[in-house]
């Protein structure tokens, strides 16, 4: 039985977990064509599969190994045009994403090849996708500060209180401004358990190349490899095999329910892996088990949840999601420019990837990695 402590500890990780994240994964699924039924199935597949793989995980390693869905990597399909193929296409890509996590934990050549990619460049890729999401607070609350106001004044507040409060914090507020201005009348959960929708993928190269393999290195360098390293600083040895193939396994297995990446946590690997999770560090994993556990139960009632979502104001969500990631903003820019050496091509690599350029059918992220990456392949040769 796992101690009341661990239970408690998963209880909150679930929840930070879930509520400080849901509405970017929410605008990723819309932003790459998934309709109201399908968003909501999305949200419940990736619950779903980041509470069972952390309970697979955790019992099987005996360690507090923490898995989530990728936010950037929902992030990253906010700002993603829609492939021809629409959200068959996404779902492609979605596979395609998964189907290279479980390659990497099988095949370590391309596991060392995704880690290769300087991390300045990576964290910079990552900065230019948040750019255009986190300033829509900042236009939202100039557009209607009576709406987005308080949702603003209880992050900050809140946040210095406690920086786990922030985002749920502005998640509270948002869902009283829906209260207050939403139109309940229309709220209809048809039914309280969410109901799958199956999308068939359709493969093209568009899919591929413009969402399966941005996701895929985006994931790798901003979740997966972090959510090693978290777990080795608390005193842990994870294999990194097994576990990226793991959660590999079910982004594949829960993409055709419109989930786009599950992937290793950090944030949360800290909480479950902290001392104040348990005193001995033997029990740990109970905190991430009991968080799975939560998970999936949140999951279940996706459908309400999105639905209730649906019912903001305009700009209501997007602001609640650009606060959310404003933290991870901070640090990938940071994480940008503290390099010298690649400092310049981190600077393209951003510009071009905010830029939201798309051509043939490849989005900035693509081209802001590839052109970063020319300007440093240039001056390591000129050096």
């Amino acid at each position: 039985m796992p101690p009341i402590q661990t239970i408690s500890t998963g209880f909150v990780v679930a929840m930070v977990g879930f509520f400080s994240s849901f509405p970017i994964v929410l605008q990723g699924l819309a932003a790459v064509g998934a309709s109201d039924a399908q968003a909501a199935s999305g949200l419940m597949a990736a619950a779903l599969a980041m509470g069972l793989a952390g309970i697979v995980l955790s019992l099987w390693t005996k360690m507090p190994a923490s898995v989530a869905w990728s936010t950037p990597g929902a992030a990253l399909l906010a700002v993603t045009a829609p492939v021809e193929a629409g959200f068959a296409g996404a779902v492609a890509g979605f596979l395609v994403a998964g189907a290279l996590t479980v390659i990497s934990g099988l095949w370590r050549p391309l596991g060392r090849l995704a880690a290769a990619i300087p991390a300045p460049l990576a964290q910079a890729m990552l900065g230019g996708v948040l750019m255009p999401l986190v300033v829509v607070p900042v236009l939202a609350v100039a557009e209607t500060p009576v709406v987005i106001g308080p949702i603003l004044a209880a992050w900050f507040v809140l946040g210095r209180i406690n920086k786990l409060l922030a985002v749920p914090g502005a998640v509270v507020a948002a869902g009283i401004t829906v209260l207050v201005y939403g139109d309940l009348a229309a709220f209809d959960a048809g039914g309280w358990v969410t109901a799958p929708v199956f999308v068939m993928p359709e493969v093209s190269l568009a899919a591929v190349l413009g969402i399966g393999l941005p996701l895929y290195v985006v994931t790798m360098a901003t979740q997966n490899v972090p959510g090693l390293a978290v777990m080795r600083a608390h005193g842990y040895a994870p294999e990194p095999g097994p576990l990226l193939s793991v959660v590999g396994g079910f982004s594949v297995l829960s993409a055709p329910g419109g989930a786009p990446q599950t992937c290793l946590a950090a944030i949360t690997a800290a909480m479950c892996a902290d001392e104040d999770s348990h005193p001995d560090p033997a029990k740990r994993y109970w905190s991430a088990v009991m968080a799975g556990v939560f998970y999936c139960v949140l999951g279940v009632f996706a459908g309400v949840i999105t639905t209730f979502a649906g019912l903001a104001p305009p700009m209501v969500m997007a602001s609640v999601a650009g606060v959310a990631l404003l933290g991870v903003f901070a640090n990938s820019t940071a994480a940008a420019l503290g390099d010298a050496e690649y400092r310049e091509a981190a600077v393209i690599t951003f510009v071009v990837t905010a830029s939201g350029v798309t051509v043939f059918g490849l989005g900035g992220a693509v081209w802001g990695l590839l052109a970063g990456g020319l300007v440093q392949f240039v001056k390591w040769m000129k050096g």
